[in-house]
């Protein structure tokens, strides 16, 4: 399966980041690619009031983004906003292309390093597969990659692929973890991961807002790198093997192994 990651910058615009989007669906179409993953908070960054933006998953953006899936060819991923319950938002992934409509909401809130997400996010429910090329794809978001349950879980669902898509909050030490964690989630459930994340923004937000460090990653299911970005905005085409995670699963079996 031929993969895309396209590693933006989104603006507090929705309708600007929209073009974005549909700049990078071009791109990922003429390279061929099958899937097309872009960052968590493509609709809107991090650091500004959600509520005013978030969509139902049914709205105006994630039905625009449907349509250039559609127009494509192409499955594409992207973060947005939902309403939630409270006052709050649900951070949600919307998948998208022909024959798919499906949104994941984040099941871990990001409470760490200071931050509180939970103050205006609300967590989802559990894990979503969708279908690329009649493949499952499972779907996680940023500090869900912190939680190796999610991973394995979609490993037992029939998922070789399992995208993460992320908005990575900055400081000493978080590029390395990034980079262990995306790699460990991949040996874990001996699947490849997909993991895009916002680019760096030129100028820091103020707040300490998640907005992004860049070193979108496709790991295989031995951990092994099979293609990094950097810290600026990029776009990165990969051709994944996922008859190979079943070679690995058959040499490796941790998930069958498995006592706990």
């Amino acid at each position: 399966m031929r993969v895309a990651l396209a590693q933006i910058s989104s603006t507090d615009d929705p309708a600007a980041n929209l073009d974005l989007v549909a700049v990078e669906v071009a791109a990922a179409r003429d390279a061929g690619a099958r899937l097309l993953v872009l960052p968590e908070a493509t609709m809107c960054r991090f650091g500004v009031p959600l509520g005013p933006v978030a969509e139902p998953a049914d709205g105006p953006w994630a039905t625009r983004l449907g349509e250039l899936a559609d127009a494509a060819g192409l499955t594409v991923v992207a973060g947005g906003f939902t309403p939630g319950s409270g006052g709050r938002v649900r951070n949600t992934l919307f998948a998208a292309g022909p024959g798919v409509r499906a949104a994941y909401d984040k099941v871990h809130v990001y409470d760490a390093f200071g931050y509180r997400e939970s103050e205006a996010v609300e967590p989802g429910d559990g894990p979503v597969l969708v279908p690329v090329d009649g493949e499952p794809v499972g779907l996680a978001t940023c500090y869900d990659v912190r939680f190796p349950g999610l991973f394995t879980a979609y490993a037992d669902r029939g998922a070789r692929l399992v995208v993460v898509a992320a908005s990575w909050g900055a400081g000493p030490g978080k590029v390395e973890q990034w980079d262990l964690l995306v790699r460990a989630r991949a040996l874990d459930a001996t699947s490849v991961v997909v993991a895009c994340g916002q680019a760096a923004p030129a100028v820091p937000t103020e707040g300490g807002a998640p907005t992004g460090v860049g070193s979108s990653t496709v790991a295989g299911p031995t951990g092994e790198v099979l293609g990094r970005l950097g810290a600026e905005p990029g776009r990165l085409v990969v051709d994944v093997d996922l008859d190979a995670v079943d070679a690995v699963r058959a040499a490796l079996p941790v998930l069958a192994n498995r006592r706990l």
